[in-house]
């Protein structure tokens, strides 16, 4: 690690002409703010690079970016490569994994009035006769529908500028969750309840695989590759702030993950889908639960899907405008809003394309945590704090750290290879420009 006393790498004079940092990650937050952003990106075990930061920062380096971090700590330029590259992994399959849940969604979603009367509600089939005589809207038309809207939704300049998106995003999550787990113990208690399942998969082999396969989903799930970006957003002094923020984005992430986590498993059993809406609304008979529930849920999900697509897109359009912006010329001047448009316009076409193209969600997901989250959540952050505080080698907190990146490294190499070979099984299911999502 550097030493407070040598030259920071990164000295804070580069931000003067960095139009990363001038336009996309201004720090002009609030604690709360860093709490919206936290709970719409959720937070991991990344959470121990935030002494790592602190302690940069009072040696008078502040790091605005994980791979500035990473490359500071470790001494290797590699490093910053390898968390460029894993960051970019992450936050495109992200997107992508965004952007087509969110098409599915707008696809199982139809709200019609006739005469003032509901006429369907969220009811897991779509009446498609007003938008298409003739026929039935695919997956893909519905995720072109969401690109177009994320194109707009892009141009916001920084992602300071998304704090009250990220607001209404908490909220969001607070409703849908609160409306899923009703709906949950609604379907489990009826008469019409699915026959619950709980047994495992009768090969050990399978169970195991399936066993690293949840593991890097769950990574996928909880994981969050952008906690220095997201601190970046504070006005500095960051100390202090972000730990006010965490505790905002955990109190949520506990009310809402579990509950719906729990209720879900109860009511359908190993049976459940990998998005319980599916499951409370069954391409065959009626809805499990108030269709105007399940509808209002679903254009819950949809509009939170557009804001952590927006927040997983930040570090992308950070690096797009370092290179391509002038930081003399203003944020709104027409030699940056021109490129601005132009680059994060083919980003999200891009993301669209992957995501109508390949609508694999539950692979796309194991994979991601396997080869991102897994890596820079769970591995990374430990060896970033034990190379920081150099704790003693008889001390708890050393061994600790050095068990999970172990650990982690093996659950990472087994969640890659289950991943991939989940990939490889369910290939006979994948069909280019398929109107259903592959779980």
């Amino acid at each position: 690690m550097a030493d407070p006393s040598e030259r920071d790498p990164f000295p804070e004079s580069r931000l003067e002409s960095d139009a990363g940092a001038t336009f996309v990650l201004k720090s002009k937050g609030k604690w709360w703010h860093a709490g919206f952003h936290l709970t719409t990106a959720i937070v991991g075990p990344t959470i121990l690079t935030l002494p790592v930061l602190e302690h940069c920062e009072k040696a008078g380096r502040r790091h605005i970016r994980f791979r500035e971090l990473a490359a500071d700590v470790l001494g290797s330029g590699g490093m910053f490569y390898f968390v460029i590259f894993i960051q970019t992994a992450i936050n495109t399959g992200v997107g992508i994994g965004a952007i087509l849940l969110a098409g599915e969604c707008l696809k199982h979603l139809l709200l019609f009035f006739t005469s003032g009367n509901l006429v369907c509600f969220g009811c897991g089939k779509i009446m498609y006769e007003n938008l298409s005589p003739n026929g039935s809207l695919k997956l893909y038309q519905f995720i072109a529908m969401v690109t177009v809207v994320m194109i707009f939704l892009s141009q916001l300049p920084s992602f300071h500028s998304l704090r009250h998106i990220n607001f209404a995003s908490l909220l969001l999550c607070l409703g849908y969750s609160f409306l899923v787990v009703g709906a949950c113990i609604y379907a489990g208690l009826s008469k019409s309840a699915p026959h619950k399942d709980y047994s495992l998969e009768p090969s050990s082999s399978s169970r195991v695989f399936s066993a690293f396969t949840s593991i890097s989903i769950i990574a996928a799930i909880f994981g969050n590759g952008i906690l220095p970006e997201i601190q970046a957003t504070l006005a500095p002094p960051a100390t202090g702030k972000m730990v006010k923020g965490l505790l905002m984005c955990y109190t949520v992430a506990f009310l809402t993950f579990y509950s719906v986590a729990v209720s879900g498993y109860w009511a359908f059993g190993s049976k459940s889908n990998s998005n319980i809406l599916k499951s409370l609304m069954p391409d065959e008979g009626p809805a499990l639960a108030p269709t105007a529930v399940l509808g209002l849920a679903v254009v819950f999900v949809l509009l939170q899907l557009l804001a952590i697509a927006l927040v997983y897109s930040q570090v992308a359009y950070d690096i797009m405008e370092k290179q391509s912006a002038d930081v003399k010329q203003g944020m709104l001047s027409k030699r940056n809003l021109i490129p601005r448009i132009i680059l994060r316009t083919l980003y999200v076409m891009f993301c669209g394309f992957m995501a109508a193209m390949l609508p694999f969600f539950g692979d796309i997901s194991a994979v991601v945590g396997a080869i991102g989250f897994i890596p820079l959540d769970f591995i990374l952050p430990m060896l970033l704090y034990n190379m920081t505080y150099k704790p003693s080698r008889s001390t708890l907190t050393y061994w600790v750290n050095l068990s999970i990146i172990i650990v982690f490294t093996g659950v990472g190499i087994m969640g890659s290879f289950s991943s991939i070979r989940k990939l490889i099984l369910d290939a006979n299911q994948f069909k280019l420009f398929s109107s259903d999502v592959v779980d």
